[in-house]
């Protein structure tokens, strides 16, 4: 099975993010993973941060020679800013570290006060090291090795943001993915839409100069996945329930919706469901294995590709929801855990507004779990395995 694990800490020597479970023979580059950690660390609003570190991605295991051997993949990021955080960090006792930079006081949003309290720390810092968004950068790592692996089978994972701040932009009518997406990537807030993004920046303007920050709604679309992955016959089996879980453990993210998601609630099952048609000759997509030039299909697609726990064909369309970045610069109030004295909240370097960011790594978040569902489809040791089983498995629904 696919998985990946991630260890390291925000000032630590480096992110480490262990893949296992992929195929041989995936074609695998630092310079296609790093393409995606830059994009991460892209969009407007983002903090200091982005400026002191460019993120690169260093193979360690699992590839020779540009090819995957099936065996574990090892991918380490280095945090070039360690230095400076030598003492702080050290992973053995430190001469130079001084106790007074125990952080006692937790701040509103984060991790900070229930990690202490769950662990026992009386130095926060051992909770929000771990705990912030830092370690995304190592999650977006082990999706670009489930993107490869997904592109070699035509399958697209694209992203977009639909909403900041109150700013909000929808998607209408069928303008190809690969148009929005590109509008997107054009636009320093990843929206599509010009108009909607040079609001959205000003929103973003308007509460930097306020001390405060912004929250907001992405969308994330996979296109090319064919019918059958996930199952109906268990509830950890449903590909929804995976896909949200995956969404919903990225930092700050409240809410997610598949296809219609909530608006379903206030519209009769008559506008909900997508009635099913036989015979449409579709155009794949360049490259791609499915849609198939006939067969079943929905001329709508509120479901978000996804019924009864399992893909139907069409394109799985979700949305998530950002909370405002916590650490503010107009402090909020908080109690000291050493004193028990009430404090503001300290000022760190911060976002304004992560949502662009957040959709690139939900899209890996995305991009990983639909990896880890074909393969338990169509697993193989090799991808030349995997595609005759999926080769055969496309022969069969043409049958059916």
């Amino acid at each position: 099975m696919l998985k990946f694990l991630t260890a390291g800490e925000s000032h630590g020597k480096s992110l480490t993010a262990i893949v296992e479970g992929a195929p041989s023979g995936l074609p695998i580059s630092p310079a296609g993973i790093d393409a995606d950690l830059a994009r991460r660390q892209g969009g407007y609003g983002r903090g200091g941060r982005m400026k002191i570190e460019t993120d690169g991605v260093e193979i360690t295991a699992g590839v020779r020679h540009g090819l995957t051997l099936g065996s574990p993949i090892a991918l380490i990021i280095r945090n070039r800013d360690w230095e400076n955080w030598a003492d702080v960090m050290s992973p053995t006792p430190s001469p130079g570290y001084d106790e007074s930079r125990a952080v006692t006081k937790p701040r509103p949003g984060h991790a900070d006060l229930s990690g202490g309290l769950k662990y026992d720390h009386r130095d926060l810092r051992n909770v929000l090291e771990r705990s912030s968004a830092r370690e995304t950068a190592a999650r977006v790592a082990a999706g670009a090795v489930a993107r490869r692996l997904l592109d070699e089978f035509g399958i697209k994972v694209y992203s977009w943001v639909t909403g900041i701040g109150g700013v909000e932009w929808q998607r209408r009518g069928n303008a190809p993915f690969d148009k929005i997406f590109d509008g997107a990537e054009a636009s320093v807030v990843r929206c599509p839409d010009k108009k909607a993004s040079r609001e959205m920046v000003a929103a973003i303007d308007r509460a930097k100069k306020a001390g405060d920050s912004l929250g907001g709604v992405f969308e994330v679309v996979v296109a090319g996945v064919p019918p059958g992955l996930g199952s109906h016959v268990q509830w950890d089996r449903k590909l929804d329930g995976s896909l949200a879980r995956a969404l919903m453990s990225i930092q700050a993210i409240k809410g997610v919706e598949v296809g219609t998601g909530f608006g379903a609630g206030a519209t009769p099952g008559s506008r909900v469901h997508d009635e099913i048609f036989y015979g449409r000759k579709a155009d794949a997509a360049k490259g791609s294995y499915w849609p198939a030039p006939g067969g079943f299909f929905r001329k709508t697609n509120n479901a978000g590709g996804i019924e009864g726990g399992m893909s139907n064909g069409e394109s799985i369309v979700l949305r998530a929801v950002m909370k405002p970045i916590p650490t503010l610069y107009k402090p909020l109030k908080s109690v000291d855990i050493a004193t028990k004295e009430p404090f503001k909240a300290s000022i760190e370097r911060s976002d304004v507004c992560a949502v662009p960011a957040a959709a690139i790594v939900a899209e890996s978040a995305v991009a990983f779990e639909v990896a880890r569902e074909f393969l338990i489809k169509f697993g193989g040791d090799s991808v030349k395995e995997i595609e005759r089983n999926y080769r055969g498995y496309l022969g069969q629904i043409a049958r059916y």
